[in-house]
């Protein structure tokens, strides 16, 4: 029975208007008093307009206020972009966390790869299971994606049920691990779905993803016609596609080389949970060498271009073991994520060079999402029939293409939620009452940086513009002590009448220590602003830019 004064609200932290970093909390109960479980702990990449930043985390502190209150962290599936954080910013949480037995092993491989990660609690829930915390009472239900022991979560509350899809297809093929089970859907939808929160990111194609079936076929056909080496690239999360690539080189008589630390990490986990059962142990990166070259398949980490990984090396000729020559096939066995096109296109022009011969899903089917099209997310309307509709995990773009086509398909409460935004969802519909502190951290080494933090603001400055430091000694009646001492970084080495930058800045400063009277060089903040000013000021006339200047005055 539920008083007057509970509510149940859906309070998205990351994942709505962006790819990745996903965090979606549920709360039940009343203001102030809720209790809360936390749906996905996920990170996303970093790009080049955040300078020195790789990860990007979803910033909680809403939810680390509440800790007390939060029941459980509940996985729904182990990439990097739903549990990516947990390793980070478990400390600040300190919950148990519910997974499934493949995300629990990832979990665990990670913790070991890093000196000092938390030992998180972890209870492991079966496909199908179930676990209750507090009022929720949740639901492991199987849906296909493209890692395995993927689930939907069916949260059970005192107000209706819940289906958070995460992330899903339609696949009755998956090659590894379940289908996505229509007939568990189907019953929900009997029993009556309140809201459905769900995947956004393949809204914008029509029609039914192919198969991971489909892929291992045509990748059983490019290995079995390869004259020499075969070299596939792959998300290392994919075990459906490393069990297609091993299954490839088993039928052309080939042994797999494995060449990549996430790799090994993956099939250590995928063969503990029995998805690589059948398949002959992979060979290791040493043995490359003495393979003939149509005997031998690599598996490679790197197709996203990743700098350090291996395709990368390989096809900058950098790689210790790993060498290819005219003649052989290179097949990216996946999608090249918005933002990495220039290096994954580095990488092709590289190998092109070469004479390698390139295959990718623009010629050839070696690569279906892991999301579903129009046509899968219809049927699972028509299985849910949801009353409220609420659109998740996609760019504004595929939210708002999704919230138009739940509308089409009949759905009359439908609410284009964004991140931050607490919604209440009601026997009556769904709305935004409030909105909850939110935002980004930044992984920046070993700290976490929040994103508005001037940290990265002068960064990108500092790779715009160059920087200038001086520093100037003044004694107690204003006269200048000594030369001063002037570094200058990133400028161009000459001005447009070819004087050394270096000069024109030297030269700069001694003519505005003439011009400060003495009074004035008394006051050291005076003197630093008048010196910072002016050089800014000097190098814009000449360069057309305004570099980041620095300057120090040391009274003697």
């Amino acid at each position: 029975m539920t008083r007057s004064s509970d509510q149940l609200v859906f309070v998205p932290l990351g994942g709505l208007g962006e790819i990745g970093m996903n965090a979606a909390l549920y709360g039940f109960g009343p203001e102030g008093r809720r209790k809360w479980i936390l749906v996905d702990c996920g990170l996303s990449f970093a790009g080049p307009e955040v300078p020195g930043v790789d990860i990007v985390l979803p910033d909680l502190r809403y939810i680390i206020e509440e800790r007390a209150n939060l029941l459980g962290i509940v996985i729904t599936h182990a990439h990097e972009d739903h549990i990516g954080a947990l390793a980070a910013l478990w400390p600040s949480l300190r919950a148990p966390v519910y997974c499934t037995q493949f995300a629990a092993g990832l979990l665990a491989t990670r913790r070991l790869g890093e000196p000092g990660a938390p030992k998180v609690p972890i209870n492991v829930v079966a496909q199908g299971g179930h676990v209750t915390l507090g009022p929720f009472e949740i639901e492991f239900v199987p849906v296909a994606h493209s890692i395995p022991e993927s689930c939907a979560l069916a949260i059970r509350t005192p107000v209706g049920l819940v289906v958070h899809t995460g992330d899903w297809k339609i696949d009755p093929t998956p090659q590894v691990g379940l289908p996505t089970d229509e007939k568990r859907l189907r019953e929900l939808g009997d029993e009556g779905v309140l809201a459905l929160i769900c995947d956004s990111t393949n809204v914008m194609r029509d029609g039914i993803s192919p198969s991971e079936a489909d892929v291992a076929a045509k990748l059983k056909e490019l290995v079995a016609s390869a004259p020499g080496r075969v070299a596939v690239t792959t998300f290392a999360s994919n075990v459906a596609r490393l069990r297609a690539v091993a299954e490839a080189a088993m039928a052309g008589r080939r042994d797999v080389v494995v060449v990549g630390r996430a790799m090994d990490r993956v099939i250590d986990v995928a063969r503990e949970c029995g998805y690589l059962d059948g398949i002959p142990a992979f060979r290791s990166v040493e043995h490359y060498g003495y393979l003939p070259r149509d005997k031998v398949v690599a598996l490679l980490t790197g197709s996203q271009g990743e700098p350090r990984a291996a395709l990368s090396r390989i096809a900058s000729d950098d790689h210790p073991e790993i060498a290819l020559s005219p003649g052989d096939r290179v097949i990216f066995s996946s999608r090249t994520i918005p933002g990495n096109e220039k290096a994954v296109g580095n990488i092709l022009n590289a190998l092109a060079r070469d004479n390698i011969e390139i295959i990718t899903d623009r010629t050839h089917l070696v690569h279906v999402s892991g999301h579903p099209r129009r046509e899968e997310m219809a049927r699972l309307y028509g299985w849910l029939r949801p009353k409220i509709a609420i659109p998740a995990h996609g760019e504004d773009l595929h939210l708002s293409e999704h919230a138009a086509f739940a509308r089409g398909l009949g759905v009359k409460n439908v609410v284009r939620a964004g991140n931050g935004d607490i919604i209440a969802i009601t026997a009556d519909g769904a709305g935004k009452i409030d909105e909850a502190p939110h935002g980004r951290l930044y992984q920046d080494g070993a700290l976490l940086v929040n994103a508005m933090e001037k940290t990265i603001q002068e960064r990108r400055r500092l790779s715009f513009a160059g920087m200038i430091s001086v520093a100037v000694a003044v004694d107690d009646k204003g006269g200048i002590a000594g030369e001063p001492e002037i570094a200058v970084l990133g400028l161009p080495p000459t001005a447009r009448d070819g004087t050394p930058f270096d000069e024109l800045v030297a030269d700069a400063v001694s003519d505005l220590l003439d011009n400060i009277p003495k009074a004035r060089r008394r006051d050291p903040e005076a003197l630093r602003n008048a010196l910072e000013r002016g050089l800014r000021s000097t190098v814009n006339e000449e360069w057309g830019k305004k570099p980041l200047v620095h300057a120090l005055v040391i009274e003697v």
